[in-house]
């Protein structure tokens, strides 16, 4: 792990750092294939813009597979690609890690800020 920007591992942990990405995955895994809209129903503090450009990214990285079927209007539906529902497993125990400490981290920030 190299602390320069040639660290292979930056530019992949950089993409689900963000406030959405992990989200996304989240309800595309649970629901299998949804639509744009149904995404942003699932995720409601979301904007319309930051789901546009998290699932841009997240295809971009082979995570989120786009389907446009040739209809009027079109219908556009994402699922998870087989290397995105590979990352669930991690993201399970990322969320399993956080219920078991969050009570611990919370605990510390306000001993931080002194507010315990």
């Amino acid at each position: 792990m190299n602390p320069d920007d040639a660290c292979p591992i930056r530019d992949i942990l950089n993409r689900f750092g963000d406030k959405w990405s992990i989200l996304v995955m989240v309800q595309l895994h649970r629901h299998r294939v949804l639509r744009f809209s149904a995404i942003g129903k699932s995720i409601p503090d979301i904007s319309q813009r930051m789901l546009a450009v998290t699932l841009r990214t997240l295809e971009a990285d082979g995570l989120v597979k786009r389907k446009v079927y040739p209809e009027v209007p079109p219908r556009v539906e994402y699922q998870l690609t087989t290397m995105g529902e590979s990352l669930i497993p991690l993201i399970r125990n990322m969320v399993e890690w956080a219920r078991e400490n969050r009570g611990e981290i919370i605990r510390s920030r306000n001993a931080y800020e002194g507010r315990e």
